[in-house]
Formats: structure tokens, C-alpha cells, sequence
């Protein structure tokens, strides 16, 4: 099904796109055809990939800096977008915000930051690129959620809550756009190693436990994700919309993805944050 022009003629936009699974998908879809408008809060990083995903698949690649955070600067990539290439067609809410926490710990500001890039983020480019695609006459919405979006976990609660508000306007909007031609669709991952937001959900000393609750015993590869993320996106799955897909080796039908730290002794939960916050100081 992976023919080199399936996603020809398409215009996806990516938020987060110049690193980790953002950039994976955007390589893929730009191999498949795409012509894509990647944004970042880092505009070095963001047209060092366009750069690159030009370079690799010959596909047209505009990198843009803007903070989905605010909703003016995600309308101003949707308006690039139409000048550069008349439309937009396609739009992967992949932009986030995460970490392991203690919840008594956190302030108020932490869970905001979160909240604010997760769904205020999603709600502000999806309202973007919705309204132009309703003026084209359809798209596509692909958001990046979560397995515990609906079971909750431990240790992640903003970013549990946030998730969770991601899926219900994906489901919402899926019924409410559909009669514009707007399918709104989204993704669960599981564990996907990345350099960034997967070492700070990683703490030192815990992968083999972590691998363990995976049915499949091993982590996913990014080519599955980009791969599905790719179907969903064509016109393949014209008839698929309001459904969250979960990529995550059975993980979560075998107890969710930070709740099994609570099995340890308290002293132990303490030691392994500490870990992971002097870890995070180092990088």
C-alpha cells in the first residue's frame, strides 16, 4: 500500500516536526510524496530538517519557528502554507510537552506549561488548519494522544489530563466536521525511544522493567509509527474517523505505562526521581 505518490498532491503540516517522531513521520510522508510545512519553537533545528528531508526525498519542505501556544503564530504558518503551496490539506498535531513527576511536587505552573502545549496547543492548530481546510472543502486532523489519555497513570498527571482533552475533541470534532469533508483522527504510542521527550519518561536503571510490561518485549521503531501515521493520512482511510489507534505492543492491556513505580517502596520512588532530575541537569 506504501506507493511511492500516495501521499501525492497532499500538504501536511506538523507541529514539532523537526525532531524526534515528528521528524519521523514528516521523512516518511515526504518519501511517500508529501509536500510539508514543519514547525518548531526552534527555528535552527526546524530548517536544519527541512533542509535535510529536501535533500533526501527531493519533496518541497518549508521549516517554520512558531509556539502552538499562541494561536497567532500557528494561523501565521497556515497562511505560509497557502502562499508556498495553495493549501493545506493534511495536519499531524505532534507538538508536546511531558516529563515524570511526583504530583505533590509539582506547581501550579508546571501542570499549566504542560496543558497549555498539549491541548491549548492542539486546540489552537487544529482550529488553523480546521478552518482552511473547511474553506477547501476537507482534510485531515491526525493528533498524537496516548494509551493512558483513558486509564489515567501515575507520575504523569498534566500530561494524563491534557491527553485525555485531546482525544474527546478529536472524537467531538470527527462528528462535528465531517459534514465539511474533515476526517479528525489520532494515534496512542507506546514507548518510541527518542533523544528528547522518551529520556525524560525513562528514569536510569528502569528499561528492562519497562520492556518487561510489553507484551512484544521491545520498544516500537519509529518506521511502524511513521508507517500508520502515513495510512491514516492518505486517502486509504477515507472511511476511518473518530478512532484512536493505539501502536504500543499490547503495553497497555497489560497495566498502563508509569502506574507499576507505585509497586515500589517510597524510599525507592524518591531515589529514582532523584535520578532523572540529575540526569535531566547533565543533558
Amino acid at each position: 500500500m506504501f506507493e511511492k505518490d500516495l501521499l501525492q498532491d497532499q500538504v501536511i503540516v506538523v507541529t514539532g516536526g523537526g525532531s524526534g517522531l515528528g521528524r519521523s513521520m514528516a521523512e516518511r510522508f515526504a518519501s511517500l510524496g508529501a509536500r510539508l510545512v514543519l514547525c518548531s519553537r526552534r527555528l535552527e533545528v526546524v530548517e536544519r530538517a527541512a533542509e535535510e528531508i529536501e535533500a533526501s526525498t527531493g519533496s518541497e519542505v518549508l521549516g517554520l519557528s512558531c509556539d502552538v501556544r499562541e494561536l497567532d503564530q500557528v494561523e501565521g504558518v497556515v497562511t505560509r502554507a497557502v502562499e508556498r503551496f495553495g493549501r493545506v490539506t493534511g495536519l499531524v498535531n505532534n507538538a508536546a510537552g511531558n516529563f515524570l513527576a511526583q504530583t505533590e511536587t509539582l506547581s501550579s505552573n508546571a501542570f499549566k506549561t504542560v496543558v497549555d502545549i498539549v491541548l491549548n496547543g492542539t486546540f489552537h492548530a487544529t482550529l488553523a488548519c480546521g478552518r482552511q481546510m473547511i474553506e477547501q472543502g476537507g482534510g485531515t486532523v491526525l493528533s498524537i494522544a496516548t494509551t493512558y489519555a483513558w486509564t489515567g497513570s501515575a507520575f504523569v498527571v498534566p500530561s494524563a489530563c491534557a491527553k485525555a482533552g485531546v482525544v474527546a475533541m478529536t472524537r467531538s470534532l470527527a462528528v462535528e466536521w465531517a459534514r465539511y469533508g474533515v476526517r479528525c483522527n489520532a494515534i496512542a504510542p507506546g514507548p518510541f525511544p527518542t533523544e528528547g521527550a522518551f529520556s525524560r519518561l525513562m528514569p536510569p536503571g528502569v528499561e528492562e522493567a519497562a520492556l518487561r510490561k510489553i507484551p512484544l518485549r521491545r520498544f516500537g521503531d519509529h518506521e511502524e509509527l511513521a508507517n500508520l501515521a502515513s495510512y491514516l493520512m492518505s486517502p486509504g482511510s477515507g472511511y476511518v474517523n473518530g478512532e484512536i489507534v493505539t501502536i504500543d505492543g499490547g503495553e497497555w492491556l497489560n497495566g498502563g505505562e508509569f502506574n507499576h513505580f507505585t509497586s515500589l517502596p517510597d524510599e525507592q520512588i524518591d531515589g529514582m526521581f532523584e535520578q532523572l532530575r540529575a540526569a535531566t541537569r547533565r543533558r
